[in-house]
C-alpha cells in the first residue's frame, strides 16, 4: 500500500507500507486524487515522470539533491558516486537524501544503486525487495535491462 499525506495544496509525504490491511480509500482533495491517478498510471507503465506539487525540501541543497534524483530517467540507474559527481556532492549525502526521501517512487531513489551495480538499501516497503521490484517494473516497461536477474 502507498500512503499519501497532504497539507491540502501540496503532497507532504508518501510511504510504501508492506502488508497493510487498510482498504483503499479514494482521495478527498484534488492533490490526493491527482497523486493517486499518477501513481496508478506509473504502475500500468503509462507514466514515467510525475508532475505533482511537492512540499519543498528543508534546504536549497536538499531541493538540488531531490532534483538530481528525480532527473534519473525511467528505467535508468546511477550509483551513489556517479550521481554525487553529477551534483557536485558526496556519495554519503546522496545516500542520506535517498534514505530521507519523503516521496518514494515519485522521487525515484530506487534508481540509485551502490557501487558495482549492487542493489543497495531502500527505505520503502520491504527494503531492497521493494527496490528490486520497482526496478524490474521499470525494466519491463522501458525495455532496459537490469544488471542482474530480477
Amino acid at each position: 500500500m502507498i500512503r499519501l499525506v497532504t497539507d491540502g495544496d501540496t503532497l507532504t509525504h508518501t510511504a510504501i507500507e508492506p502488508d497493510s490491511s487498510d482498504r483503499e480509500r479514494p482521495g478527498s482533495t484534488p492533490v490526493l486524487r491527482e497523486t493517486e491517478a499518477q501513481i496508478r498510471a506509473y504502475f500500468t507503465g503509462s507514466l514515467r515522470d510525475f508532475d505533482l506539487p511537492l512540499a519543498p525540501a528543508a534546504s536549497s541543497r536538499g531541493d538540488a539533491l531531490r532534483a538530481g534524483i528525480a532527473g534519473i530517467g525511467y528505467g535508468d540507474m546511477l550509483s551513489y558516486g556517479a550521481l554525487a559527481r553529477l551534483l557536485d556532492s558526496g556519495p554519503r549525502a546522496i545516500g542520506q537524501a535517498c534514505a530521507r526521501n519523503p516521496f518514494p517512487i515519485i522521487i525515484p531513489c530506487h534508481r540509485v544503486l551502490a557501487s558495482g551495480d549492487k542493489l543497495g538499501a531502500y527505505s520503502g516497503g520491504r527494503g531492497p525487495t521493494t527496490k528490486l521490484w520497482l526496478l524490474d517494473h521499470e525494466s519491463r516497461h522501458s525495455g532496459k535491462v537490469l544488471p542482474w536477474p530480477a
